[in-house]
């Protein structure tokens, strides 16, 4: 079963099931993709499916950091049950040794030597690990690495 298709039963047993905080997520999450679709003008593919779900959790982390800074209770109990959910259809992240080895491994293949190409690095790593770790993340260590390389 393909990501999109998990949605769209998740969306059919929300309704079923009354759950009306899971229903308004992944309604959302659903006409979000349909809309990329739209522009895109074609079917999205599950990496694209994955990015988009990434840039979702990332904009819901950011709204908790705000709603926690302005004392809103509420909205952040709100804000962490649609970060649960939307973190439901993420895949397995990778650990840090995987993320070490597979930087390790990309450094090696493009032959960088020193921080002056990071951005030549993280251009190829990101493809490898969209959804499965976090850009800053991943940045963070690849800047590292070469600043020791």
């Amino acid at each position: 079963m393909t990501l999109k298709d998990r949605i769209s039963e998740d969306l059919k047993g929300a309704i079923k099931s009354g759950d009306k905080p899971r229903l308004s997520v992944v309604r959302l999450l659903k006409s979000e993709i349909i809309n990329k679709e739209i522009q895109k003008g074609g079917e999205l593919e599950e990496d694209e499916i994955f990015a988009l779900l990434s840039s979702m959790i990332k904009k819901r982390k950011e709204a908790l950091e705000q709603f926690r800074s302005a004392d809103r209770q509420d909205l952040v109990d709100r804000e962490t049950k649609e970060l649960e959910i939307l973190c439901g259809y993420q895949p397995a992240q990778l650990t840090e040794a995987e993320l070490q080895q597979l930087i390790d491994e990309t450094i090696g293949e493009i032959g960088a030597d020193d921080i002056s190409v990071l951005g030549k690095v993280m251009k190829t790593v990101m493809p490898k690990v969209r959804g499965r770790a976090e850009g800053a993340l991943v940045r963070d260590m690849v800047a590292k690495c070469l600043k020791s390389a």
